[in-house]
């Protein structure tokens, strides 16, 4: 139910960025906006974004194969690169018609009518944006958690953009239009190099947060009875899963159904305490203890 409920939502960012975007195509239509033009070309990105959210959710579903053992999930943060990528040459684009603006300023036209239309567009985004980071963080989707984030990033933006035009209006310059969109270009270029950091630190197999580590560590430590110690432990995060593997070292005459139960009994606590992990144990005799780590016994 998690799975198609999460389907569903990066369905539905389609469905609302094109709303959007119509919205906001439609206020730059009306008034002829430098601003708000940049503000709809950022919609564009939206709508990709959503796309590739939408392809990527999907993707990582898929159960592990022979092709790829350890599973998809990787694919969402593949998809979080690209949109940092588009949100950059959405950036680019801006900028160039800010400039050209700049050298050739003229005032926007029907301003009342074009910035209801933007707001309409404005709080829409803002109530998506929660709903995607809300959910996101809740099934740890890099994807959905990225696109939403991008949403927030849009609707700062496209508020600077309606107080400033408020400004344009009352003052009569109308230069500070092509200022506004400049100022648009940078906050979106810094939120897709935000979007690229955080998904190439997935793709490097990062460790999970130190809080969670620390559970990990505390959940061996109470639950290998019988054991001497547990050392060399690493995590991962790929997607939704989270990878955890370490060696313990045991007594050497110790029977292999002995060892055996003591993994069961770690792993079993380990999954109660971290959602969707994968946990691979090496046992070891006892003259192969490091004296570091957690020492059990």
């Amino acid at each position: 139910m998690t799975a198609n409920r999460t389907l569903a939502i990066a369905g539905a960012s389609l469905l609302v960025g094109l709303i959007v975007l119509g919205l906001k195509f439609l206020a730059w239509y009306i008034t002829g906006s430098i601003a708000l033009y940049s503000d709809a070309l950022e919609s564009i990105v939206n709508v990709v974004t959503a796309i590739v959210a939408l392809i990527a959710v999907r993707l990582a579903q898929k159960p592990a194969d022979a092709a790829l053992p350890y599973g998809y999930h990787k694919a969402e943060y593949f998809s979080a690169v690209i949109v940092g990528v588009m949100i950059i040459v959405a950036a680019i684009l801006i900028f160039r018609e800010a400039v050209l603006g700049f050298l050739a300023p003229e005032l926007p036209e029907a301003p009342v009518q074009g910035l209801m239309v933007s707001g309409v567009a404005t709080v829409i985004n803002v109530i998506w944006a929660f709903v995607l980071i809300r959910h996101g963080r809740a099934v740890r989707s890099p994807a959905l958690e990225a696109d939403g984030k991008h949403l927030l990033t849009d609707v700062v933006s496209t508020i600077g953009v309606l107080l400033g035009l408020g400004l344009v209006f009352l003052t009569g310059w109308a230069a500070l239009d092509s200022v506004l969109a400049g100022l648009v270009a940078l906050n979106i270029l810094w939120s897709g190099w935000g979007v690229i950091w955080q998904s190439v630190g997935g793709l490097m197999d990062v460790a999970v947060p130190k809080d969670t580590q620390k559970t990990i560590r505390e959940v061996i430590a109470t639950n290998a009875d019988g054991a001497i110690e547990a050392h060399d432990i690493r995590t991962r995060q790929a997607g939704k899963m989270t990878f955890i593997d370490f060696h313990l070292v045991v007594p050497g005459a110790m029977s292999v159904d002995a060892a055996h139960a003591i993994c069961d009994a770690i792993e079993a606590k380990l999954r109660e305490a971290v959602k969707d992990v994968q946990i691979t144990i090496h046992v070891e005799p006892e003259e192969k203890a490091k004296h570091a780590g957690i020492v059990v016994v």
